[in-house]
């Protein structure tokens, strides 16, 4: 979920969702599906909402087995991809270059892109969170030409699926930082202007504080999204 201004029309406001909540028409709503089930989520959900895929490869066409293209999620009418999510690093052994050339190759095919950074729990106890996020955020930075289709998703690895939440001012310290990033080394333009969201074990408990700090522009909700306590995520800046 990440904040933007203005978007949807002032009727939206006043459409329950299924389960009779109301969403503020101000708030962007993007859901993250398998590829699998791109199509399937993007048919049934509302217009207002987007969808995004969960990765993309980062070239067009080749012999790259079970990979899918930006082309690919296009065709399925979806506009977002999630890119350098903890996961796809850890997991997958994802480096910040490869990050780089799919963000580099997704937004070149016309998508937007979630693009995710964050430290580890041995990196922020060795006082380096600093160093690993701006990192990072420069390989990221040196593939975007548009930064009008990207947000930036700071989510402390050591807070996902821990139950463990970044206190409010941890994340306001990193945000900060961030956007002091983008104003020295990208623009002043950019470090104003894009949305730098929050994931690591959001709640609709923690949603409301974490949401009232200067530089949280929004959430990337995991386990959350799918509870009914995602609509308190979703208005947490109402």
């Amino acid at each position: 979920m990440s904040r933007t201004a203005g978007s949807g029309e002032p009727k939206d406001s006043d459409r329950p969702s299924r389960n009779g909540a109301k969403v503020d028409p101000n708030v962007e709503v993007v859901c993250g599906a398998p590829a699998i089930y791109l199509d399937f989520v993007r048919t049934k959900l509302d217009a207002k909402f987007g969808v995004a895929a969960q990765n993309c490869y980062k070239v067009a066409k080749g012999a790259f087995t079970g990979e899918i293209s930006p082309a690919m999620i296009k065709d399925c009418g979806v506009k977002w991809v999630i890119l350098g999510h903890s996961e796809r690093r850890h997991v997958f052994g994802e480096s910040d270059e490869l990050i780089g050339q799919k963000t580099a190759h997704a937004l070149e095919s016309g998508l937007g892109v979630i693009a995710c950074i964050g430290e580890k729990l041995d990196e922020r106890e060795g006082g380096i969170t600093e160093k690993v996020v701006f990192d990072q955020t420069k390989v990221i930075a040196d593939n975007v030409k548009d930064w009008s289709k990207v947000v930036l998703a700071y989510e402390p690895v050591w807070a996902i699926g821990t139950g463990k939440t970044a206190s409010p001012q941890q994340a306001q310290e990193v945000h900060e930082k961030l956007r002091g990033w983008l104003k020295k080394n990208v623009s002043e333009a950019v470090a104003n202007s894009v949305r730098i969201i929050y994931g690591g074990s959001v709640t609709g408990a923690t949603c409301k504080e974490l949401a009232s700090q200067k530089d949280v522009d929004g959430f990337l909700v995991g386990g959350a999204s799918l509870k009914p306590e995602f609509i308190e995520i979703i208005n947490a800046k109402v």
